[in-house]
Parts: structure tokens; C-alpha cells; sequence
């Protein structure tokens, strides 16, 4: 599959065949790390682990190998979007294996000082660090309404000292292995009392499980349980920001790019899944030519989509309405063509090819991650009434 896309200049073109080089690195790896996703030391060294690190950290923080990985590719949104979309052909699960800044170093860079992103992305950068992001909880989902995790002062008669972590996330990835992360809690009742905070890990009080997970398992989807577990006062991301913009804002932020990722990996997973039957099938017969001729057109559509979308919300922030459509349209394509494609190689496509069974697997949880499909849908229905294109009181 080759997209031609108007969006795309001669540097993102570059960035995405570079991409493409280093996905067949990635696949390589595939069912070893999904076999065992806690045994990463032999594969630590992948060269797609490295640019895909090195893309999630802003250039004035490189090291010198985050800067040879990147060179002079363009690390805009667009392009973290390129390089995720490729690395996903590759392998989806093993590229969310990698230790890299992820969902986290979003926050970070939305609401963190300059000193804080700067000790973030310095502990990330060593290539043997994971970084998580903990909103989600078991009774609330990602509710800030009803958050019960919470920051209460260490000293009930100070409010401008130290804090006291405590409660439980759930579904957060590499949770039972990061090294650095952020911690969405409460310091109050108001919508304006939820603040997030960076937590370097192992921390007295902190503990992480991982959860026996079928698909996406490289991406070690954890629970984390936090009992009062010490936060010092400078580790409190957005003091330097309106209060409306601490707390939720940057996380609701980060969600909305978080999507377009989601897309863009669930569209490098269908293409995947789409060169593999088109390798192993040989010369299709004539209907079969057809169902992987409408599949080649439906990727080339939906990574233009991604495309578009990661311009817009790169513009505008708040377009939520663009993500959720764009991580509707790819799930959709991506659940299909995981459905259908493998019964060109036969009934028992899924026992025979084990990359196959496993991509299965892997897509069925990417309906998952940043919401659902009828999340993303009650989101743009939402968002229609809003534009005044309902009528009021409905169509009656």
C-alpha cells in the first residue's frame, strides 16, 4: 500500500519511508514479545524502538542518539502520526512494547514547566525507561466527577508543602514497569481540583500489576495502586497555568491527540494484515483480487484521514469532534479487514499463520484504548446538537 497524499511534503514522505524501513524490525520481534511482553533486554537495542522514542521528545531535549534517530525528519504531530501509522505495520504490539515518553510526555509537554519537561524527558531518553500516564480508575472510569484518587497535603497545616498520593488507576500502559509517569488525583471537590502530578517510580506506597491481557500484550496494560505514596510540592504539573487549565484540560488535550494515535496505529495494523494475505496469497482469483483491491483503497482513504486529522487538531487542540470520527472510521477498517482478509488463506488462517491470530487479537483491543466506538460516537452526536443542525426539542 502506497498513499500519495497531498498533506504530505517531501520531509514527511521522508520520515515515512524511513519508518517503513524499520517496521520489518518491529514484526521480527512480534510473538516474541507478545509471548513474553516482561522479557524486553533482548530487544531493547530495535532501531524502531529507538525512533519511535526519539520522535515523542522535543528537539531542545535530545540527546545525541534521540538526535541521530530523528536527524532532520519533522517531528510535528503529523509526523508522530507518519511514523506511528508505518511503525504499526510493522507490528502494533511490539511498538507500544518500547519504552518511550507515550501518553505522558503529552502531558508533560501540555502542562509541565520547562524544568520538569526537561527532568521528564531526560529520565525517558535513556532507552530503558517506561513512562505511563494513570487517569483512568476501577470505579469511575475516566470520569473526573468521580475520581477518588486524591493529593492531600502531607501537612494538614500547610497546603503549600508536600502531598500524599493515594487510591487506584486501572488500564494504564507499562503501569507495572515505568520508571517516570503522570497521575491524574484530586485535591479537592471542584472540577477545578483534579491535578496531575509526576511520580519517578519505585516509590514507597506505589505498587503496579500487570493485567492478563489477550490483545496488545507488549503494551503491559497495568493497575496501580498508590497508598499514600509522597509527591513533593514541585512535581505538580501546571502551576504556572490558569487554574481551568491544571488539571482535566490537559488530560482531555492529550486524550483527543491520544486518538488520532489510536487511528493511526489501528490503519498501520490493517495494512499490515493486508500484506501479509497479499504476500501469502500468490495470484488471487477474480473475486478475491477485488475484496483486496476495495481494502488497498479503504487504507490509502483512511491514512489520508489520519493525516488531515492530525493537521487539525495539531491547529486546534480542541478538536475533539475530528479525532473521535478519525478513530471511528480507522477501528472500523481495521476491524474488518481483520475479519474477512485472513479467509482468503483458508479456514484455518488464524492456526497457520500465528501473526495473523495475534493481529486479531491486538485490533479487538485497540476498541478499547481512548474510548469506544459509542463514546466516539455519543461525542460527535453531541457535538451535531451543539452546531444548531438539530432542531430543539428533535425532528418531531
Amino acid at each position: 500500500m502506497v498513499v500519495t497524499d497531498p498533506a504530505l511534503d517531501a520531509a514527511h514522505e521522508r520520515l515515512r519511508d524511513h519508518a517503513r524501513a524499520l517496521a520489518p524490525a518491529l514484526r521480527a520481534a512480534a510473538l516474541a514479545i507478545d509471548a513474553d511482553p516482561a522479557r524486553m533486554d533482548d530487544h531493547l537495542d530495535n532501531p524502531a524502538f529507538r525512533l519511535f522514542r526519539s520522535m515523542g521528545i522535543p528537539k531542545r531535549f535530545q540527546d545525541a542518539r534521540a538526535r541521530a534517530a530523528v536527524r532532520d525528519l519533522p517531528q510535528d504531530f503529523l509526523g508522530q502520526m507518519i511514523c506511528s501509522m508505518e511503525l504499526a505495520r510493522g507490528d502494533a504490539g511490539a511498538m507500544f512494547a518500547g519504552p518511550a515518553p507515550a501518553l505522558a510526555g503529552v502531558v508533560v509537554r501540555t502542562m509541565g514547566d520547562e524544568r520538569q519537561q526537561a527532568a521528564f524527558y531526560e529520565r525517558v531518553a535513556d532507552g530503558t525507561t517506561w513512562a505511563f500516564c494513570a487517569i483512568t480508575e476501577p470505579q469511575a472510569g475516566s470520569d473526573a466527577t468521580r475520581m477518588q484518587t486524591t493529593l492531600t497535603p502531607a501537612d494538614p497545616a500547610d497546603r503549600t508543602g508536600d502531598w500524599l498520593l493515594s487510591g487506584a488507576k486501572k488500564y494504564v500502559g507499562n503501569g507495572s514497569r515505568g520508571g517516570v509517569g503522570v497521575v491524574f488525583a484530586q485535591t479537592g471537590t471542584s472540577p477545578l481540583g483534579v491535578r496531575a502530578v509526576v511520580l519517578d517510580l519505585p516509590a514507597p506506597g506505589a505498587h503496579g500489576e500487570p493485567l492478563d491481557m489477550i490483545g496488545l500484550r507488549g503494551a503491559r496494560i497495568s493497575e496501580m495502586t498508590f497508598d499514600a505514596v509522597p509527591v513533593a510540592r514541585d512535581r505538580l504539573l501546571g502551576a504556572h497555568l490558569p487554574a481551568t487549565r491544571r488539571g482535566m484540560w490537559g488530560a482531555v488535550t492529550a486524550f483527543y491527540g491520544a486518538r488520532v494515535q489510536i487511528a493511526a496505529t489501528a490503519v498501520g495494523l490493517a495494512g499490515a494484515v493486508y500484506d501479509y494475505v497479499s504476500a501469502e496469497r500468490g495470484t488471487p482469483a477474480p473475486a478475491e483480487r477485488r475484496a483486496l483491491e476495495t481494502v488497498s483503497l479503504r487504507l490509502a482513504a483512511a491514512a489520508r484521514l489520519v493525516h488531515r486529522t492530525a493537521l487539525l487538531v495539531e491547529a486546534d487542540g480542541a478538536r475533539g469532534d475530528a479525532s473521535a470520527l478519525c478513530k471511528l472510521e480507522a477501528i472500523r477498517l481495521v476491524r474488518d479487514v481483520t475479519h474477512r482478509l485472513p479467509a482468503l488463506l483458508g479456514r484455518g488462517a488464524l492456526l497457520d499463520h500465528p501473526l495473523l491470530e495475534k493481529w486479531t487479537r491486538d485490533a479487538a483491543a485497540l476498541e478499547l484504548m481512548e474510548g469506544t466506538g459509542d463514546i466516539q460516537r455519543l461525542r460527535l452526536a453531541q457535538d451535531y446538537a451543539r452546531s444548531g443542525a438539530v432542531p430543539a426539542g428533535g425532528a418531531g
